[in-house]
C-alpha cells in the first residue's frame, strides 16, 4: 500500500478493511473497519506518553514534516493517499494524538453496497441510471459516513471507454474499475513559497483533457467555482462530494464556499442550481451507514433550496415525496440495462441525458411537483411536509432610504434648505458623464 513504516501499528493498517486508526495520549489504539472504532493491542504496546511523542515525530518525519515544540500540530500526507495528523504536548496534556485516515483499498460495486444495506436494493435501477444517463451528482455527508466508498461505486458504473478525470487533494480514488482515467492531486509549496498547485488550477486543467467526466474528490473552497463553471459548460455526468448535514443544509454550505471564491449568494444559486441534478446524502448511524436523503436542488424565484425527495432511517420503509416517483422515472434504467453490472457507454446515453436533464430542469424552477404521491415498489408513501421559502432579505427589499430634501422637509427646515436640496437632488450626479460633477447651487 505505501513505504511508510507504521511499526507497532503495521498489522492493523495493513488490514484493508480499516479506514482509520488512532493514538490517544495515553497509549491506546484505536480503529475502525466500517462499523465505528473499536480498541485494538498494538505488537508493541506504547507502554509511556514519552514513546507515543516519539513515535509521532517519526511518523511525520517519514512524510517530510516537522513535529516539535516549535511545531506541535503536524499534518502530512503520501501519495498513496494515507493522511496523518499529530498533536504534541502541551497542546496534549502528555505525550501525542495521533489520527492515521487510510485510503479506502476495497472497490464495492453498486449491488454489493446495496446488499450490505447502504441502500435498498430496489434503488439499485435508479442508482445505475444516474450514472448511465449522466446526471451531475452531489454526494454530501459527515466525516466518515461513507462518500468516498460511494463514489467508487458510481464511477465504477461508468462505460469502459469513457475518459473520467479525477481532481484529488489527497489521492483516496484508488481501486477504480476504469480504463481510460486520468488522477490529478495537488502540490504543495516548496522551500522557497513556490511551485504550489491548488485544486483550482487542476479543475481548469480537466477541460482541456477532453473528459467525458469531471470528478472532484472533495469540494471544500474557491475551487467550487471553477467546478460550476465546468458543469455548466456541457461537462455533464460529474460528481463530487460535500460536508454538510442534510439535503437541506447543502445551499448554506455551497453559498459559503462561493463567498471564498469570491460569487454573490445570486450567482451561486443559478450556477448550482443549473450544474447538479442530484443530491445523495449519507449518514453513518446505530443502523450502519445508509443513504439517508435523495433529493435535488430548487429555484425558488431566486432562493436556492435543497429539497429532499426521499428520506429514510435504514431500517423502516422510506418517506416519499410527492415529487419521488416522477423523479425515479426520469433517471432509472431497466434492472437488466446495459452490460457488465449495468455499465453503460457514454454514446448511449448522452441524447437520453440531455431530453431529461431539460425536463427536469423546467420542472424544478418555482415550485416543487405537486402531483400525489404513489407508492414504488412496496416503500411507504409519505408526502414530506412543504418547506417553507426562505425569507427574502436581499437590499432591492429594503426601504428605501430617505434623501437629503426629504429628511429635512420632515424635520421643518427653512425654506431655503429645502430648495437647496431639492436642487442637488435634482441635478444628482448619475454616473453618466464622469467628468461632470453636480453643478453647484446659488440663491441668485
Amino acid at each position: 500500500m505505501t513505504d511508510l513504516i507504521f511499526g507497532p501499528l503495521e498489522e492493523i493498517v495493513r488490514n484493508p478493511r480499516v479506514t482509520d486508526v488512532a493514538v490517544t495520549c495515553d497509549g491506546k489504539v484505536w480503529a475502525d473497519q466500517g462499523e465505528g472504532m473499536c480498541e485494538y493491542s498494538a505488537r508493541i504496546p506504547f507502554r509511556s506518553p514519552q514513546v507515543v511523542r516519539d513515535y509521532a515525530v517519526q511518523l511525520c518525519a517519514q512524510l517530510g514534516r516537522r513535529l516539535d515544540d516549535a511545531q506541535p500540530i503536524a499534518d502530512a500526507s503520501s501519495e498513496e493517499g494515507v493522511r496523518i495528523h499529530a498533536v504534541i504536548a502541551p497542546l496534549v496534556p502528555q505525550g501525542a494524538s495521533i489520527s492515521i485516515r487510510l485510503p479506502d483499498r476495497m472497490f464495492s460495486p453498486l449491488s454489493a453496497l446495496g446488499a450490505k444495506g447502504l441502500f435498498p436494493l430496489a434503488w439499485l435501477p435508479l442508482m445505475r441510471g444516474f450514472v448511465a444517463n449522466h446526471a451531475t451528482v452531489l454526494i454530501t455527508g459527515g466525516t466518515g459516513a461513507g462518500k468516498t466508498t460511494l463514489l467508487k461505486a458510481l464511477l465504477g458504473e461508468c462505460g469502459p471507454t469513457e475518459r473520467v478525470i479525477t481532481v484529488e487533494e489527497v489521492r483516496e480514488l484508488g481501486a477504480l474499475p476504469l480504463t481510460n482515467r486520468v488522477s490529478l492531486a495537488t502540490r504543495e509549496s516548496n522551500v522557497e513559497g513556490s511551485g504550489a498547485i491548488g485544486l483550482p488550477d487542476l479543475v481548469k486543467a480537466t477541460l482541456r483533457m477532453r473528459p467525458d467526466r469531471v470528478v472532484l474528490g472533495e469540494c471544500r473552497g474557491e475551487e467550487i467555482a471553477d467546478l460550476l463553471r465546468a458543469y455548466n459548460s456541457g461537462h455533464h455526468g460529474g460528481m463530487t462530494t460535500l460536508h454538510a448535514d442534510s439535503v437541506a443544509r447543502v445551499p448554506s454550505r455551497l453559498i459559503s464556499l462561493g463567498l471564498l471564491a469570491g460569487l454573490a449568494p445570486q450567482a451561486m444559486t443559478m450556477l448550482s442550481h443549473d450544474a447538479f441534478d442530484v443530491v445523495i446524502h449519507v449518514e453513518r448511524t446505530a443502523n450502519g451507514r445508509h443513504i439517508a436523503q435523495i433529493g435535488r436542488l430548487v429555484d425558488r424565484h431566486g432562493d436556492l433550496d435543497g429539497q429532499p425527495l426521499c428520506i429514510w432511517d435504514g431500517v423502516s420503509p422510506p418517506k416519499l415525496d410527492a415529487g419521488w416517483e416522477a423523479f425515479v422515472e426520469r433517471w432509472s434504467v431497466a434492472s437488466d440495462a446495459g452490460t457488465d453490472g449495468g455499465r453503460t457507454d457514454a454514446s448511449t446515453s448522452t441524447a437520453t441525458a440531455e431530453g431529461r436533464r431539460t425536463h427536469d430542469t423546467n420542472s424544478s424552477r418555482g415550485t416543487a411537483d405537486t402531483a400525489e404521491p404513489t407508492p414504488t415498489a412496496g416503500m411507504m408513501s409519505v408526502a414530506l411536509p412543504p418547506r417553507p421559502t426562505p425569507q427574502r432579505t436581499r437590499a432591492r427589499h429594503a426601504a428605501p432610504a430617505k434623501s437629503y430634501g426629504d429628511t429635512h422637509e420632515a424635520a421643518g427646515a427653512t425654506a431655503a434648505t429645502v430648495a437647496m436640496a431639492r436642487h442637488e437632488r435634482k441635478h444628482e450626479w448619475k454616473g453618466a458623464s464622469p467628468c461632470l460633477p453636480p453643478r453647484p447651487y446659488s440663491s441668485h
